[in-house]
């Protein structure tokens, strides 16, 4: 296989893609820095033998037919590798991902414990969004691994191309791709009752079929979960409410307040030992939420979350505050992942004037005490009998 080699190099760094062009030396990610694999440009027929070493003979007529072609492939020992071939200026150019062969848990993802209990529940729509790249997959994964080891029941998931792979535990985990299992999203939902999962999983909401079967299937009474490409929960609820025609809106708020079980926006931030870890806005739909959602008032909604009393939920800010007060990521990597850098400030110049005012407090006892024990002192006092 050509790009063994590659698949090697991708596993032994713990690379996140590598990235092949016509006239550019192969680039491969680590840690969210891009890097070029050597000095030496590829050809545009290099890249087209690479790409094409991976397709069968129905995946190059696909490719040929439609320019845009996505798969996995599992390579033994390494792990999976999800595929994206592409035409850019008249050249074929592809993309890899590679998939870990072991699932993380949440605690080695360093999330909060929140989300264990999130993910047990029974019913309830679970969406996950972030940018490309910002881990929504492996948090997913993640989640559905930990109710895999201590729930029982049926878990499937529609994915397109199938990432992680699950072994069954105490639950039984079919996983379903799109081209391979069945041919299309819809199909798959269209028949998923049938099938009786516990859980649903669907790889990506991209449409308004998509999502009005997810909220369905939460209505059920199961729980179901997905990814999204938004920035945040308020981008998010936008960005579902715009796939829907206006005559359907009031309907599908209604559905949402009442279906969703929480939004887990997250971002990856560098570290100053020069890894990664995730910063997390967790909306936990609660009544007054749910009420901004039916209402259409999805602009309230991040203040909702800072005066949030459910236990869990939390701003950007927060979450970027509290790796900033564990040293573990730069003042100016927490302002720049901040949806409001203001408000940021404020978390740290309060939690700093606290600290100040505390350390005042101390030393004033001190020097009471010391007062005290000055006042009272019978150093001196003698008594001859």
């Amino acid at each position: 296989m050509l790009m063994l080699p590659f698949f090697k190099l991708m596993a032994d760094k713990q690379a996140s893609d590598i990235f092949f062009t016509a006239d550019a030396p192969p680039q491969i990610k680590i840690d969210g820095v891009t890097l070029p694999i050597n000095d030496k440009p590829l050809s545009a027929d290099i890249v087209r033998q690479l790409a094409y070493s991976l397709m069968n003979e129905v995946e190059i007529a696909t490719f040929e037919r439609e320019l845009e072609m996505n798969f996995g492939r599992l390579v033994d020992t390494l792990g999976n590798y999800r595929v994206n071939i592409f035409k850019q200026r008249g050249t074929v150019a592809m993309v890899v991902r590679f998939i870990r062969p072991r699932i993380p848990s949440l605690a080695e993802l360093n999330l909060p414990d929140t989300l264990q209990e999130l993910v047990l529940q029974k019913r309830g729509l679970i969406i996950v969004v972030g940018a490309t790249g910002s881990g929504k997959s492996s948090t997913v994964a993640s989640l559905l691994e930990h109710r895999n080891q201590t729930q029982s029941g049926h878990i499937l998931t529609v994915e397109d191309p199938i990432e992680f792979v699950y072994r069954h535990q105490k639950s039984i985990v079919n996983q379903r791709e799109i081209g391979v299992d069945t041919f299309s999203y819809q199909n798959a939902l269209k028949n998923a009752m049938r099938e009786a999962p516990d859980v649903l999983m669907i790889g990506e909401v991209r449409d308004a079929e998509t999502m009005t079967h997810a909220i369905n299937y939460a209505q059920s009474g199961h729980l179901c979960l997905s990814t999204l490409h938004a920035n945040n929960s308020y981008h998010m609820l936008n960005r579902v409410i715009s796939m829907f025609p206006t005559e359907s809106r009031n309907a599908l708020l209604m559905d949402l307040s009442v279906s969703l079980r929480a939004v887990i926006s997250q971002r990856l931030i560098p570290t100053k030992d020069g890894k990664q870890i995730p910063a997390l806005e967790i909306l936990i739909n609660t009544p007054h939420i749910a009420e901004l959602i039916r209402n259409g008032e999805v602009d309230q909604i991040k203040e909702a979350i800072e005066n949030s009393m459910s236990e869990g939920a939390q701003t950007f800010e927060q979450s970027l505050f509290r790796l900033y007060q564990q040293d573990r990521i730069l003042l100016d990597d927490a302002l720049k992942n901040a949806d409001s850098p203001t408000n940021l400030y404020w978390l740290i110049n309060h939690a700093q004037n606290k600290q100040a005012e505390a350390q005042t407090a101390s030393k004033q006892q001190q020097e009471r005490q010391d007062s005290d024990k000055t006042a009272t002192s019978f150093d001196g006092f003698t008594l001859d009998l």
